[in-house]
């Protein structure tokens, strides 16, 4: 009947779900009502890397720091594409190879661009 279609495939992938949920959900009760609390100025103090806080939290940045870290991430995450292509450079032939080689050319006029800009100088 088109109506009563329920796909019992799924039904594994369903008690996964609610057993994961509950375990974790059951996890996170379990621990906030058996943990110790005892709070003391010394353990509330925000800690970095071993280093005493000094000045306030909320300094402002700079806008070339984010820049650099978006460009930092850019190239980086693309640099990964070439990673597998690497691995089966011998068996994809010519054609992907002028990809890649437009791949590359397409990242080195972005790099271009970038250092016109001057947004990799760190002031």
């Amino acid at each position: 009947m088109p109506g009563s279609y329920l796909p019992s495939s799924y039904l594994p992938v369903l008690i996964f779900l609610v057993i994961s949920l509950v375990f974790g959900l059951g996890a996170l009760v379990m621990g906030g009502m058996f943990r110790l609390r005892r709070p003391y100025a010394e353990k509330l103090r925000p800690y970095e890397s071993g280093v005493t806080p000094v000045g306030e939290p909320r300094q402002r940045f700079s806008v070339r720091f984010y820049v650099i870290a978006m460009l930092f991430v850019v190239f980086d995450v693309e640099v990964i594409f070439l990673y597998p292509w690497a691995v089966v450079f011998d068996r994809i032939g010519l054609f992907a190879f002028i990809e890649m080689v437009i791949f590359i050319f397409i990242l080195l006029v972005g790099y271009v661009y970038a250092w016109r800009k001057e947004a990799f100088v760190w002031e």
